[in-house]
């Protein structure tokens, strides 16, 4: 029924500030980004493998619960090859990582760390 995940969109306060995480921090690749004048929004395609994560912003976005364990999204979780370039890049660019845990299942190495809307992200070392 379900193929695959098409998209994941999130709602920014600062475009600008998000678009540059998202591409030239994270390295997203901009597929467009189009002004929807009769929303005053911006909003951005961006790729990661075969999936897009859609940003969005509106002149005055209502704030939810960020915490991992909030109800609704817990977080969202990128695949790297190595964990340690990743987390190097991030914090050389301010962004405070969490320390590296093991999954006791699968044995595999992750972390978390938030974004510029304090959303929480991972990032999963799957070999």
């Amino acid at each position: 029924m379900l193929d695959a995940i098409h998209h994941v969109a999130l709602i920014c306060t600062d475009y600008d500030r998000s678009r540059r995480f998202y591409v030239e921090l994270l390295g997203l690749d901009l597929i467009r980004e189009v002004y929807r004048e009769e929303r005053q929004s911006w909003k951005a395609d961006l790729r990661i493998g075969s999936v897009q994560l859609e940003l969005f912003s509106f002149p005055a976005p209502v704030m939810r619960p960020s915490h991992s364990e909030a109800t609704g999204l817990r977080h969202l979780a990128f695949a790297v090859a190595n964990l340690d370039p990743v987390i190097h890049r991030l914090e050389s660019a301010g962004v405070a990582v969490e320390p590296i845990r093991i999954d006791q299942y699968t044995g595999q190495r992750f972390t978390f760390f938030n974004e510029p809307d304090q959303l929480p992200l991972e990032l999963y070392e799957a070999l």
